[in-house]
């Protein structure tokens, strides 16, 4: 295994610019100065973080994938700066099995980064009876989850997160009722109704928000709220920790860089689930990173291919996601003065690795090298047709944006470099 020194980078943990000396896939030295006869970077004007974990993705494998593949999927994580990702299970066939759980992990093993499966609550994702939730945990599945919809029968959920509490394993929900949805396709308000189209009404997010949490406090249980996107559900959590539930939540950047009028233009790539929302939930969302609502950023990277995404009314909802993420948090939200550099990492390195139960990453002597190279103010403009994956649905298509990854090291390899 090479040896790689990263000279003069500002390292996020370290809090000060220092060299970083990386021998067999640990950090060996960081000191002020460090002569080496290794690879050597050069990372003045640079910063470093413990390198970004997204808790919440799809790759469509097994089963789509002409939208995206572990291998491609890893590929575009990699090029975001991330060196793990969580697999929601709404492939096809959906994770509910031990096989297909191996099948994910076998197949993620030559990507240079770790790939969990998540599995399904539900047999089938039907939502009438629990997995076995003990042989897919000792087959290798992080997380449960129904993600793409909720869980509809409220008991099977207590049942589920009752469940939870015996195999340690936490559940992750989609809080969207879809009745209340009713075959919406956006954010119902002015904008859907200049369109006329059938809207989202916001009480479909809220609604359930509130149930898992009444549901979580029960049963003394954890649960963890995917994707927030309004004000109302971004306060039920704020409560809910306040009054001691276990409750955990992410957002993701388009929730705070985007509203619903990009949607004025009928291009399908603006239209995800949940919907983009108003102004005053773009806002309350940066408020809730800001003062510690919300635990984790996430993308939910959800391709799908360009013909799938032609007609407005009738293309299904997601973006990818995972090569702007960082650029979209430091233009968002640190450019702004709304959060700091550590705030980034834990964010998008260490809160979502506590929550999963894993290793947090650090940059510190003895720790293993995983580390995020990135720079804060280089300036880019989105090009669609240069992302890594394998579907190019991005929101944030042609925006400039302010920050970038520039290289990623993953177990002391280094799986990408744009420095030298």
């Amino acid at each position: 295994m090479e040896t790689i020194l990263i000279k003069n980078i500002y390292a996020v943990g370290q809090n000060k610019i220092c060299d970083i000396l990386i021998e067999d896939g640990k950090i060996k030295r960081i000191a002020d100065s460090i002569e080496s006869d290794g690879k050597v970077i050069d990372g003045t004007g640079l910063t470093a973080f413990p390198s970004f974990f997204d808790m919440h993705v799809h790759f469509r494998d097994p089963g789509q994938t002409h939208k995206e593949d572990i291998l491609t999927g890893a590929d575009s994580a990699i090029h975001g700066g991330f060196t793990g990702v969580a697999c929601m299970p709404n492939t096809n066939p959906v994770v509910d099995s031990s096989e297909t759980v191996k099948y994910i992990l076998d197949k993620a093993k030559p990507t240079g980064i770790k790939v969990y499966p998540i599995v399904t609550v539900t047999k089938g994702m039907e939502g009438k009876i629990l997995c076995d939730y003990e042989e897919l945990k000792k087959a290798g599945a992080i997380a449960i989850s129904e993600d793409g919809k909720p869980v509809k029968n409220a008991e099977i959920m207590r049942q589920a997160l009752e469940k939870s509490n015996e195999n340690g394993m936490l559940i992750i929900s989609h809080c969207e009722d879809l009745d209340i949805i009713n075959k919406g396709i956006i954010n119902k308000g002015e904008i859907s109704r200049k369109l006329n189209v059938p809207g989202m009404d916001r009480a479909s997010e809220d609604s359930i928000t509130a149930r898992e949490i009444a549901l979580a406090y029960s049963q003394d249980a954890r649960i963890h709220i995917a994707h927030v996107s309004t004000e109302g559900s971004m306060a039920l959590v704020r409560d809910a920790k306040r009054r001691g539930v276990k409750v955990t939540c992410e957002t993701a950047p388009h929730y705070f860089l985007l509203t619903q009028e990009k949607l004025l233009s009928r291009d399908a790539d603006y239209r995800m689930n949940p919907p983009l929302r108003e102004e005053k939930d773009r806002l309350a969302v940066i408020d809730a990173i800001a003062d510690g609502t919300v635990d984790c950023i996430v993308t939910d990277h959800a391709p799908h291919a360009k013909n799938e995404k032609e007609v407005f009314e009738k293309a299904p909802n997601g973006i990818v996601g995972l090569e702007t993420s960082f650029a979209g948090v430091t233009t968002g939200l640190y450019h702004t003065g709304r959060i700091t550099l550590e705030r980034i990492a834990q964010l998008m390195s260490e809160n979502p690795r506590k929550i999963l139960g894993l290793p947090v990453e650090k940059i510190a002597e003895n720790a293993d090298a995983n580390i995020t190279i990135t720079d804060l103010n280089e300036e880019w403009t989105v090009d669609p047709e240069k992302l890594h994956s394998k579907s190019k649905n991005t929101a944030f298509k042609g925006m400039k944006l302010k920050g970038k990854v520039k290289a990623l090291i993953s177990d002391g390899k280094l799986l990408f470099d744009e420095i030298n």
